[in-house]
């Protein structure tokens, strides 16, 4: 009898684990639906930036010599004070370009000057900058996801920056006195590119298509974006429609192959007019390994506004070789960033209700011949599964590592009806063992 009791018990838990596993996946399947519902309410809470849940936090040094070590292809987590400097380590050898990118993230509504922002860079032992990149808030003078990167390229006809050994990162952040003094939080990640069997062209060409296109065709489709870079929603050339409320910033991805020419603008929709709000909406592009390449702005009062980032050149190997930063940055193939913020005083004027905002995405060309890497180049090309990803609107989040849950996804089988399956083979299990 204790024998019979002590198995239903073990049943009972069994069933009631199941159970609550249900009903811990119905609220997660609940949630994409419940955020969009809150997203759209007045007054709701802005979603915060949406860190990738896999990084380390790490603890940046006052100093060089007591600065942790990056590993390649982990992202990490920090947090920076205002006016504070801090330094990591990465070991480098004389096979691989390396690219460190830090993503910015002020709490939401804070107050920024003109000129705020930060600078990151890899130095040598001699603290000698080997490349480095500035990035502020503009004209768009607002708290919101800043991103930018650290470059070491190895050259043989350089004498800089080219032994192998310890190199060492540098954040810095310029805030203004007036300036909200919260920190930021930081997101970084540490990538790696192989070089090219032999040298390739490094000459620009002089001419090159600037000539903005025609609208994409097909009319607008309905396609929400993330809540940061590792959410960010995968786009193919079209017009593509969201909402976005006061403070919020979209994160969408497109992907752009060698060759190809990224032409990439957006559109706030009509309302009530009222008085003329300047730099309402901001438009910011960012390359695959998350460095800055352009952004622009436009004022709003009600009419519709509409921006367009300023043409850029095709992607090319031979870009890297330009100082100015929007050719530097279409530097290789891979998924392009574009990420969209409406200022937080919209809502002065406006309300705090969500606003119709248009994005319009071109890809120009046939994607043509990778330069001869020696190696995989990973991340720096486009796949078959990236054009696909782009034209279903994945997400850049990796699916969950469970997986049941994957192929519960890719069946398209209701959660509902697969747990009380489950549930059901618990039961007659539990019948057959007591």
């Amino acid at each position: 009898m204790s024998t019979q009791a002590g198995r239903r018990t073990g049943i009972g838990r069994r069933a009631g684990a199941l159970i609550a596993v249900a009903a811990a996946v119905g609220a997660v399947t609940a949630l994409p639906v419940q955020a969009r519902a809150a997203e759209g309410a007045e007054g709701a809470a802005v979603p915060p930036y949406a860190f990738d849940g896999s990084a380390q936090r790490i603890q940046g040094a006052a100093s060089s010599l007591d600065a942790k070590a990056l590993k390649t292809g982990q992202t990490y987590r920090d947090t920076l004070k205002k006016d504070g400097k801090l330094h990591y380590r990465v070991d480098l050898d004389s096979k691989r370009n390396t690219y460190v990118s830090v993503v910015a993230v002020p709490k939401p509504g804070g107050k920024v000057e003109y000129g705020d922002g930060f600078k990151v860079s890899i130095q040598d032992n001699s603290g000698a900058d080997c490349g480095y990149q500035d990035v502020d808030f503009g004209s768009g003078q607002y708290a919101r996801p800043l991103a930018a990167y650290a470059r070491r390229i190895v050259d043989p006809d350089s004498s800089s920056c080219q032994k192998q050994g310890a190199y060492y990162v540098l954040v810095e952040r310029e805030s203004a006195a007036t300036s909200t003094p919260d920190d930021w939080e930081l997101e970084l990640r540490y990538v790696t590119e192989p070089l090219l069997k032999q040298a390739g062209p490094s000459a620009l060409p002089e001419a090159w298509p600037s000539a903005t296109p025609a609208p994409p065709a097909g009319g607008p489709q309905k396609r929400q974006g993330g809540a940061g870079f590792h959410e960010a929603v995968s786009l193919r050339e079209g017009e593509w429609r969201a909402d976005i409320r006061p403070g919020q910033t979209l994160f969408y991805r497109v992907p752009v192959d060698w060759g190809q020419q990224l032409f990439a603008g957006a559109e706030l929709g009509s309302g009530t007019e009222g008085d003329s709000v300047s730099n309402a909406l901001t438009l910011s592009l960012d390359n695959p390994a998350l460095g800055f390449v352009d952004m622009n702005t436009v004022r709003y009062d009600g009419k519709p506004a509409a921006l367009a980032l300023d043409p850029l050149r095709p992607v090319a190997h031979e870009n890297r070789t330009s100082y100015e930063e929007a050719t530097s940055g279409m530097r290789f193939a891979g998924w392009y960033y574009l990420s969209a913020t409406l200022s937080p005083d919209m809502a002065a004027e406006y309300g705090d209700g969500p606003v119709p905002l248009t994005l319009r995405v071109n890809v120009e060309g046939s994607p043509g011949q990778a330069p001869a890497y020696d190696g995989d180049p990973g991340m720096f090309s486009v796949t078959a599964d990236d054009r696909e990803a782009a034209a279903n609107g994945a997400s850049a989040a990796p699916a969950t590592a469970n997986g049941t849950m994957k192929v519960l996804a890719a069946a398209g089988i209701g959660t509902g009806t697969v747990l009380l399956l489950g549930l059901g083979a618990w039961t007659l299990l539990a019948r057959r063992r007591a």
